[in-house]
């Protein structure tokens, strides 16, 4: 699995709901190149995902069922925003 440019992750940051561009683009501008190579393949799965199921996860309406993608949910959660 091939990484994605950061240019390319932050296109994908740029959501339909102005919540999610909040939640993600600082973390991605903040955090990603500091992620080991896993995480960024995760970040790039959750990224893939639609916005109504990345609202409910992120504001804890519904819990992820993929651990992984849970796992990094709390990573993003968790940074402080800037």
């Amino acid at each position: 699995m091939e990484l994605m440019n950061i240019a390319r992750v932050r296109w994908a940051c740029r959501r339909g709901m102005l919540e999610l561009d909040v939640i993600f683009q600082p973390f991605v501008d903040q955090h990603y190149e500091n992620l080991n190579d896993i995480d960024k393949h995760t970040l790039v799965r959750l990224l893939e995902c639609e916005d109504p199921e990345l609202f409910a996860w992120f504001m804890g309406h519904e819990e992820c069922p993929d651990k992984e993608l849970a796992k990094m949910i709390v990573t993003v959660r968790g940074r402080p925003a800037p």
